[in-house]
C-alpha cells in the first residue's frame, strides 16, 4: 500500500508540474490533435487496407486483429479492475483540457493501442519503427498533457501495448 502511495505521489507531481509548465498552453493545441490520431479511425483504415490489399490470409492483419482482440479485453479489465480516478476527480480544483471517454484512467487506451500499433505496424515496416514510436510516445504525452491521465496509466499503456503486439506476432508469425 506505501508503494502504491509513493507511485501516486510521483504521479500527481509530475502530473501538476507539466501541467504548470509554460510551454502548456502551446502543447495543448498540437496534443489535441495528437491525440485524435490515437481514437481509432487511422487503426480502422489500415485494417481495411491490409484486407483489401492482401487478404484475410495476411499475416500482418492477423497480428493486428489478434493483438487487439487481446489488449481491448486486458484494457477494460485492467480499467474497471483498478478504477483509477482520472486527475479531474482526482485533484482538486483542476479540470482536464477535454472531456474523456469514461470515467477511469488507469491504463492508458490511446497509449496502448498506439504503442500496439507501431509494434506491429514496425515489425512489418522495419523503416517506420523510430518515426511509429514517437509518434506513439506523443499519443501517451497529449494524454497527461490533456488532463485524462497520470503519467503511469500512459506508461502501463507503453507495456499492455507492446506486449500483446510481441505475444500476437509469436502467434501469427
Amino acid at each position: 500500500m506505501k508503494l502504491l502511495l509513493s507511485i501516486h505521489k510521483y504521479d500527481v507531481f509530475m502530473f501538476t508540474w507539466l501541467v504548470n509548465a509554460r510551454m502548456h498552453g502551446t502543447l495543448t493545441h498540437f496534443s489535441r490533435f495528437l491525440s485524435k490520431t490515437g481514437d481509432g479511425q487511422l487503426y480502422t483504415v489500415i485494417i481495411g487496407l491490409l484486407y483489401f490489399s492482401e487478404g484475410f490470409e495476411s499475416p500482418f492483419l492477423q497480428a493486428i486483429l489478434l493483438a487487439f482482440l487481446l489488449e481491448r479485453p486486458l484494457y477494460f479489465l485492467l480499467k474497471n479492475g483498478f478504477k483509477r480516478n482520472r486527475p479531474e476527480a482526482a485533484l482538486k480544483n483542476f479540470r482536464s483540457i477535454i472531456t474523456p471517454s469514461d470515467k477511469f484512467s488507469f491504463p492508458s487506451g490511446h497509449t496502448s493501442a498506439a504503442f500496439m500499433m507501431a509494434t506491429l505496424l514496425g515489425y512489418f515496416l522495419p523503416s517506420l519503427m523510430v518515426p511509429l514510436y514517437c509518434w506513439a510516445s506523443l499519443v501517451g504525452f497529449s494524454r497527461v498533457v490533456l488532463g485524462v491521465h497520470f503519467p503511469t496509466d500512459t506508461l502501463v499503456g507503453v507495456i499492455l501495448g507492446i506486449s500483446t503486439a510481441f505475444f500476437s506476432l509469436g502467434q501469427v508469425i
